[in-house]
């Protein structure tokens, strides 16, 4: 069952008991998907379903940091909530352990020395970890252990 499926029973089920909050994220989930169908020109895969919810969660911190600077707690508990309704349909997140494996398997990988190897250990590690784990902590951790 694609994700739109799964986001179609969702759907009809936030109908049902008038959530507004479901409701609405789910519609905006929903038309994301529908219109990177369109621009791609193909049913989407399951990296590319993966890849437009992360880029969805990931307009949602900025927006919460950005609330949160200015102060603007309705807004802030308004965003927190559609945050946990899109992570409901993300894939399983790794947890920091797991990140630092990966990537240190990684660097052994690539050969990577030092910080002048950063870009390469970012182009071999982000396709294992895409969807996974959010690019600030892989970042932070191929930054520490290059160092």
């Amino acid at each position: 069952m694609s994700l739109i499926d799964t986001l179609n029973g969702d759907l009809k089920a936030a109908m049902k008991a008038r959530d507004k909050q479901a409701l609405s994220v789910i519609r905006m989930l929903k038309s994301a998907l529908m219109n990177e169908q369109i621009n791609v020109g193909h049913d989407l895969t399951a990296d590319e379903e993966v890849s437009v919810l992360s880029r969805e969660l990931k307009q949602r911190r900025e927006s919460l940091s950005e609330f949160e600077n200015v102060g603007r707690q309705d807004l802030v508990d308004g965003v927190k909530a559609e945050i946990a309704i899109v992570e409901q349909y993300m894939p399983k997140q790794l947890s920091d352990e797991e990140v630092q494996q990966i990537v240190a398997d990684t660097i052994q990988q690539v050969g990577a020395t030092g910080k002048g190897d950063f870009g390469k250990v970012m182009g071999a590690v982000m396709p294992k970890l895409k969807g996974q784990a959010d690019g600030k902590l892989i970042n932070q951790t191929v930054k520490s252990l290059l160092n």
